[in-house]
């Protein structure tokens, strides 16, 4: 591991692009660990499967079928969405109302794969995240599903964060806090990744992506690995 990946004010390769993409499936711990590691890095961070949510809020709310394509494309074009990419501040809004906690509703977690595989939906939000990306000078952590075979295949980063089933559902329960069932975890984890893996292989690192297992590993293992993976591809260490 490099030392510069562990200093309190650390800022990674300072003045040059650094996108570090991450994938993986359902309670693999994606999100905790890539806004860890883009808080430790001094980069942007942005959570795409947030942007999913939001449009599947948005649909529920104005009334779009979700069984509809053409309509749910058009709502991803015309939903006014604020999404933060600091790792300070968590915050998603629609129109000015902040929905940050409502995107992680159960009715939402049991509806976002009919939004995610909406080919047109897709393409509209790759496009926002890319265009985030840009923004940012190319100096991010995005995690999600298809980040680094189709957002941004030519990150300086890539990896795959996985973790067996039963660490999967296990992070999932404790996120949401013991309130779900074991049919609803189910849901929300297995049945969701195989919804969307028709449209997207999230499973299986491509050529190029680094996979991290974190099925044995806590959180700062996982974090630190992490950081060792961007370390070794970066400096070669």
């Amino acid at each position: 591991m490099t030392r510069e990946f562990f200093g309190p004010e650390t800022v990674a390769r300072p003045g040059k692009p650094l996108v570090i993409a991450i994938d993986g499936p359902s309670g693999s711990g994606k999100s905790s660990v890539s806004k860890e590691v883009a808080r430790r890095l001094k980069l942007a961070y942005l959570d795409t499967g947030a942007m999913y949510r939001a449009l599947t809020w948005y649909c529920l709310k104005t009334g779009v079928d979700l069984q509809d394509g053409a309509a749910v494309e058009q709502a991803s074009k015309i939903m006014p969405l604020e999404i933060s990419t600091s790792t300070a501040t968590e915050y998603v809004a629609v129109d000015g109302t902040d929905i940050t906690d409502e995107i992680r509703d159960p009715l939402i977690s049991s509806s976002v794969s009919a939004v995610a595989t909406t080919l047109g939906a897709r393409t509209e939000l790759i496009r926002r995240q890319r265009e985030l990306i840009d923004q940012h000078h190319r100096r991010m952590v995005v995690e999600g599903r298809d980040i680094t075979t189709v957002v941004v295949p030519n990150a300086e980063v890539r990896m795959l964060l996985t973790a067996s089933e039963e660490a999967r559902l296990r992070r999932r329960g404790i996120q949401l806090g013991g309130t779900q069932t074991k049919e609803q975890l189910n849901t929300q984890v297995i049945q969701r990744d195989a919804k969307d893996s028709t449209v997207v292989n999230f499973t299986q690192a491509a050529d190029g992506v680094v996979t991290l297992d974190s099925s044995d590993l806590n959180f700062e293992e996982t974090v630190e690995t992490a950081l060792a993976i961007v370390s070794k591809v970066i400096y070669g260490d």
